[in-house]
C-alpha cells in the first residue's frame, strides 16, 4: 500500500510543479488555501482505511517534486540520509576503517582496503577478510546494507564482527573512529613524471592536493598527471585553491548565479612551471571537468581519456525544517574562458583513450596498476615524446 501512495505522491507533485496550481478547500466562511498536496496529505490521514506513514509520503512527495524540474543536478535528501550526505562532503565518517565490497552470494562482505592508523587494523583486520556477522547476526540474515548500518554508528563505542579468513572462523571487537577519507595521492611513474589522484573536490582536497604535488617535486618530479576520472567535482573553493597553486595570474572561475550575479575567481602570479596532463572519463563531473579545462586553457597541459558528461550548473544545499535538504541548481559555471560546458557538451580529450567494461571497472575501484592503464600509459608516453 506505500507503494500506491508513494506513486499517487509522485503523480500529483509533478502535477503541481508544471502548473503550479494551488486548491482552496472552502471551511465555512473562513477559507483556508490548501496546497494539492496539503489536502491530499489531509484526506489520506483523516479517510484511508489503512495505515499511512507521513514521513514516506513527505519524502516521496519532495524528492518527486525536485525530479520534476527536470533538472538531473538537483537531488532532494531524506532527514535520514542527511548525515552521511555531509559526512561524504566533509571527507570524513564514523566507523572502523575499512572499504568492502559484498561478496557475489550475498553472504558476506570482503574487506578491500584497511585504512592504515584505524581502528580496524589496531584490530588486526587485513584485506581479504570477509565479515560474515556483524554484532551477533550474520550477513545472510540481515542483508548487505543493513550490515553496512549496523558497522557504523556512534564515535566510541565498539562493534563485534565475525571474519572469515582462510576458511577459519575468528571474532574481533573494533571501536568506531571518526575515519578520514584520503583525499589526494601522489606516486613516482618512469621518466621522472608524478601521478596525482584526486578522488573528489571537497573539504581537504586543496591541502592535500598541493601536498602531494609538493611532495613529487621533491622526489625529482619534471612533469605532473593529475587523475580525476571518476571524481563527481565538490566545492569551488578547494577547485580555486588548486587552481591557484598550479596557473599564472588571470581568472580561474566564472559563475552566474540565478539574480544574475556574476564573480570571477583570479590567480595570482605564483604558479608551478612543470608540463601537465590530466585524465578524465565520463565519470569525471563539475569541477573536475572545470580543472581539466583551466588546465587546458591556460596551454599548460593536455587532456586524456573519454568524454565527459558537461555539467554547467552548480548546487547549493538548504536544510528543510524537517532536517532534510535540497541541493538545487541556482546557477551556472564557466571556464576561464567563458565557455559553458553544459552547451559544447563537455571535455573532449586532446587523447582519447576508451576502455572496455573490466578496465573501466579496475580502473573505478583503483585495483589497476598505473602502469598498466591504458589511459595513464597514452598519457605518459605524450609526455615522454614518445
Amino acid at each position: 500500500m506505500k507503494k500506491i501512495l508513494r506513486f499517487l505522491s509522485y503523480v500529483l507533485v509533478a502535477a503541481l510543479a508544471s502548473c503550479l496550481t494551488l486548491v482552496i478547500m472552502p471551511q465555512g466562511n473562513a477559507a483556508a488555501p490548501q496546497s494539492k498536496l496539503d489536502q491530499l496529505s489531509a484526506l489520506i490521514q483523516e479517510r484511508f482505511i489503512g495505515e499511512a506513514d507521513v514521513t514516506d509520503m513527505e519524502d516521496a512527495a519532495a524528492d518527486a517534486m525536485v525530479a520534476a524540474i527536470g533538472d538531473r543536478w538537483s537531488h532532494y535528501i531524506p532527514a535520514d540520509e542527511y548525515q552521511a550526505y555531509t559526512d561524504r562532503m566533509n571527507n570524513s565518517y564514523v566507523g572502523i576503517g575499512v572499504t568492502v565490497a559484498p561478496v557475489q552470494d550475498g553472504t558476506a562482505y570482503e574487506i578491500r582496503a584497511v585504512t592504515p592508523g584505524g581502528p580496524a587494523e589496531e584490530a588486526g583486520i587485513l584485506a581479504g577478510d570477509r565479515i560474515t556477522a556483524v554484532a551477533g547476526e550474520t550477513v545472510e540474515e540481515i542483508g548487505t546494507d543493513e550490515a553496512s548500518n549496523r558497522i557504523r554508528g556512534e564515535e566510541g563505542t565498539f562493534v563485534e564482527l565475525i571474519l572469515e579468513r582462510a576458511g577459519e572462523s575468528m571474532t574481533v571487537s573494533v571501536e568506531r573512529r571518526t575515519i578520514k577519507t584520503v583525499v589526494a595521492t601522489g606516486r613516482m611513474l618512469s621518466g621522472n613524471v608524478g601521478l596525482v589522484t584526486i578522488k573528489n573536490f571537497d573539504e581537504r582536497c586543496g591541502e592535500e592536493t598541493i601536498a602531494a604535488v609538493e611532495e613529487l617535486m621533491s622526489q625529482g618530479a619534471e612533469a605532473l598527471i593529475f587523475d580525476v576520472r571518476n571524481n563527481p567535482g565538490g566545492y569551488k573553493k578547494e577547485l580555486v585553491e588548486v587552481l591557484d597553486y598550479l596557473l599564472p595570474e588571470g581568472p580561474l572561475f566564472r559563475s552566474l548565479d540565478y539574480l544574475g550575479k556574476e564573480q570571477v575567481d583570479e590567480s595570482d602570479g605564483d604558479h608551478i612551471d612543470l608540463p601537465m596532463a590530466v585524465l578524465v572519463n565520463s565519470e569525471s563531473y563539475s569541477a573536475a571537468e572545470f580543472f581539466a579545462a583551466a588546465i587546458k586553457e591556460y596551454e599548460k597541459g593536455f587532456i586524456a581519456g573519454s568524454q565527459t558528461c558537461g555539467k554547467g550548473y552548480f548546487q547549493v544545499t538548504m536544510r528543510l525544517n524537517d532536517g532534510s535538504a535540497v541541493g538545487l541548481s541556482v546557477g551556472k559555471y564557466f571556464t576561464p574562458n567563458g565557455v559553458s560546458l553544459a552547451e559544447v557538451g563537455g571535455i573532449t580529450p586532446d587523447v582519447t583513450v576508451e576502455v572496455d567494461e573490466e578496465t573501466f571497472a579496475a580502473i573505478y575501484a583503483g585495483t589497476l596498476d598505473p602502469m598498466e592503464d591504458p589511459q595513464i600509459l597514452a598519457a605518459l608516453n605524450r609526455i615522454l615524446g614518445k
